[in-house]
């Protein structure tokens, strides 16, 4: 088990500072008369829920940004500068960061990711003996015990995050802060990267850890900071905190229970999964999915929901476990049986994996059956227009013409056309993951009202979302997935929030 950490010395320190801090985007106040500061030694977790102020936070620590107002100090300077040379000034006076995005490139070494762009060379030559020797006393330092001339391509996802950690120790930094570095690992992975964080603080260096695993900042934080709407709400002593009062302060007054829903869910199963394994996320998961019906997944994110999704659409293959459809099994890893089937999913990753964006809406749209716009094998203009426009008028999507390029579209609209595709294929199952991030609120409420009278229509739907506080606004039923099984269930129109995050972020 990860040793708990000890308090740092009340005399240590501020390591990190901003005061007043305001940072305003157009239409939008990211940070609002922000103040913090964390001590040499100290771990300070960072809550909030999505666009609470943490990314904007973090961003004026490392100096990628200049605040509208207030001041920004590192190890008791200020930072003056802008642009780039604000980040390099904070950088210099020793701040680091981890991204939840690794950087490292799988076909180079560890000893080479540990210095990229920053090989030791002598007449032009680099020094491989002295950064391998380099690379193994650093790699050692947090308990990574492996060759340096290893790919990285080689290593488990737990080890490719204490290279990262490993790699922003180089030269002495003061604060470390760490994004979300447990999400992808599951627990016994994860052990290990808190361990490492502990002994960074041990060495008299900073953490700001972004996290919302109550479980590990309980055993490695001494204090979390929550932040709500742009402002830093409270600092508390996680050790004696209540998880159901944090999930207050990061809520606020908006927490309460969601309106009834015009719940027509039939008595008929559509979908049905049993005890599904797919390591190391999903352990043993079983649920039915009626017709009808919206099902929400709520969990944190690495918890394994995009995973279960892509294992029931065939895009992966489970370890274990049954996918029944209409009461019959399907074989695993089947994508194109399960179109047939009826079923549709919806990407994560919208620009990456759910468009095409120099096509247009009409392509994009119809991707999922160009036969049917198709006359003796031959696309048809007229066919694609029409049954384009169709889709355009009942989503909604705010388009000039059917074959303007997707990727002008506001991303609202291309999440509609995304959903939109599947409605033209006549699915009905659709699998959604996150089918709301990075939309404005408008276009969220266009997408809740598209589902639910899609559910009226008498189609089922999975709806995944990091977005806890709009699960009861469109699901029917809500599962909490944690730890790789489903732990708790809850029922519109009895949805609380407060409940339903803090069961997301309970302990194992």
């Amino acid at each position: 088990m990860t040793q708990t950490l000890g308090r740092p010395d009340l005399a240590s320190p501020q390591i990190a500072s901003i005061e007043g801090c305001t940072r305003q985007y157009p239409g939008v106040l990211a940070l609002d008369n922000a103040t913090f500061a964390v001590a040499a030694g100290e771990v300070r977790a960072l809550l909030g829920k999505n666009g609470a102020g943490k990314s904007t936070l973090i961003r004026l620590l490392t100096g990628a940004e200049r605040p509208d107002s207030g001041t920004v100090r590192i190890d008791g300077e200020e930072l003056q500068h802008s642009g780039s040379s604000r980040a390099q000034d904070a950088f210099e006076k020793g701040v680091r960061v981890v991204y939840q995005e690794l950087s490292l490139v799988p076909g180079m070494t560890l000893a080479e990711n540990l210095f990229l762009g920053r090989w030791p060379r002598k007449g032009g030559v680099i020094q491989y003996a002295n950064m391998e020797a380099e690379a193994s006393q650093a790699m050692g330092r947090l308990g990574l015990d492996r060759a340096p001339n290893t790919l990285v391509a080689s290593l488990s996802p737990a080890e490719r995050q204490l290279l990262e950690i490993a790699r922003v120790l180089l030269g002495k930094p003061k604060l470390v802060i760490l994004d979300e570095p447990t999400s992808s690992l599951a627990a016994a992975e994860a052990e290990r990267v808190m361990a490492a964080v502990t002994r960074i603080a041990s060495e008299g260096i900073a953490v700001v850890y972004v996290s919302h695993r109550m479980n590990e900042i309980r055993q490695i934080a001494h204090s979390a900071t929550i932040m709500r709407d742009g402002r830093i709400i409270d600092t508390v002593d996680v050790k004696g905190a209540d998880t159901r009062e944090i999930v207050r302060l990061m809520l606020g007054a908006e927490a309460s229970k969601a309106a009834a829903l015009d719940n027509r869910s039939q008595k008929n199963t559509v979908l049905e999964v049993r005890d599904l394994a797919l390591a190391p996320k999903l352990s043993s998961v079983s649920f039915q999915l009626k017709a009808g019906e919206v099902l929400g997944i709520a969990g944190l994110l690495g918890s394994g929901r995009t995973e279960l999704l892509q294992a029931i659409m065939g895009v992966r293959s489970q370890d274990r476990g049954e996918v029944l459809v209409d009461g019959a099994a399907v074989k695993s890893g089947r994508y194109k049986q399960m179109i047939a089937k009826g079923f549709g999913y919806t990407p994560e990753s919208r620009k990456e994996e759910g468009i095409v964006p120099l096509l247009g809406v009409d392509e994009n749209t119809l991707s999922t059956n160009f036969a049917g716009v198709s006359h003796y094998r031959i696309l048809s203009a007229r066919m694609m227009q029409d049954a384009t426009r169709k889709v355009v008028q009942r989503l909604h999507i705010k388009t000039a013409q059917t074959d303007t390029p997707i990727g002008t579209l506001s991303g609202g609209n291309q999440q509609k056309v995304v959903i939109g595709r599947w409605v033209y294929a006549n699915s009905r199952v659709l699998l959604l993951d996150e089918p709301t991030r990075g939309v404005d609120v408008e276009a969220k409420a266009q997408i809740y009202a598209i589902i639910r009278q899609l559910a009226a229509e008498g189609r089922s739907m999975i709806f995944v979302s990091s977005e806890i506080e709009e699960l009861p606004l469109v699901c029917d039923r809500v599962l909490v997935l944690r730890d790789g099984t489903l732990q708790e269930e809850f029922k519109s129109p009895n949805i609380d929030q407060d409940a339903l995050m803090a069961a997301c972020i309970a302990g194992h």
